[in-house]
């Protein structure tokens, strides 16, 4: 049987990169901004808000930096005890800087939260990706978007960089409580709304669900997006679909995360129903 490709999807030449931390910054209390730099970004690309990269640190007791070692096919060991790494969107990439910037949540049941919080200049991280990317079909009247902390960075980027700048545009953003929210360049046809979890545990609210739910959309062709928590994001989908947005043409729905996993593989199957 012949496998065919989607024609917006364009795949990169994968190698892993060792770059080194140019600024570390706070966004808000828990949101710290990683600009990386080095050589090894020649070649880097990044041309969709969802893209990502797998980011290696170091071993938190040794200190050693371990990166994935390919084998004759491209493959690599995604298991290997040695390797210590999780997944991010890239917030931003100017090639002209020679800067890859990524936003990280700072906590301590982690370890790139864990790291995101003592980052300093000259720490050094492992980087391999993207993979690929999907490139955009910007024909609909109007966008509508739900995204955690998580996702943030993605929809931020999205908002921000991307989107025609006078799109109609519904956002939700969860985040922990107002300290969280960002200031965000958006299209003058946003309406950007923040949701507060106000001490409810990330991932254990319908904080995204109800706000999505009761959002009167606009007429028209829209296109939705949300991502976060996985299980969170069943209903949503459901929703969705039921209200005529149609998944791989006007509809994507991604498990950021899921609770109590750890290296969730947000292209899981799984996380569909």
């Amino acid at each position: 049987m012949t496998t065919v490709r989607d024609p917006r999807v364009e795949f990169y030449p994968l190698r892993s990169r060792t770059l080194e931390v140019r600024t570390a910054e706070r966004v808000t209390p828990a949101m710290i901004r990683v600009v990386l730099t080095g050589s090894d970004l020649e070649g880097f690309r990044s041309d969709n808000y969802t893209d990502h990269v797998k980011l290696f640190f170091p071993d938190e007791r040794t200190g050693e930096l371990h990166l994935p070692r390919f084998d004759d096919d491209g493959r690599w060991n995604m298991r290997a005890p040695e390797l210590v790494y999780r997944d991010y969107t890239v917030r931003r990439f100017d090639a002209g800087a020679g800067e890859l910037t990524i936003d990280l949540v700072a906590h301590d049941h982690g370890p790139g939260g864990r790291w995101a919080a003592r980052a300093r200049p000259g720490d050094r991280l492992g980087v391999l990706g993207p993979r690929g990317t999907h490139h955009m079909d910007y024909g609909f009247d109007y966008y509508l978007i739900g995204a955690d902390e998580t996702a943030l960075p993605a929809a931020a980027r999205w908002l921000e960089q991307e989107l025609p700048r006078d799109a109609r545009v519904l956002a939700f953003l969860e985040v922990a409580d107002a300290g969280e929210e960002q200031e965000l360049d958006v299209p003058a046809g946003a309406s950007v709304t923040w949701l507060h979890r106000d001490g409810a545990a990330p991932g254990s609210t319908v904080l995204l669900e109800s706000a999505i739910r009761g959002a009167e959309l606009p007429d028209g062709r829209g296109f939705a997006w949300c991502a976060g928590e996985a299980t969170t994001l069943k209903p949503i989908r459901r929703y969705l679909k039921e209200a005529g947005f149609e998944r791989g043409t006007s509809l994507d729905v991604d498990g950021y995360w899921r609770r109590g996993t750890s290296n969730h593989d947000h292209h899981d199957a799984a996380d569909d129903d």
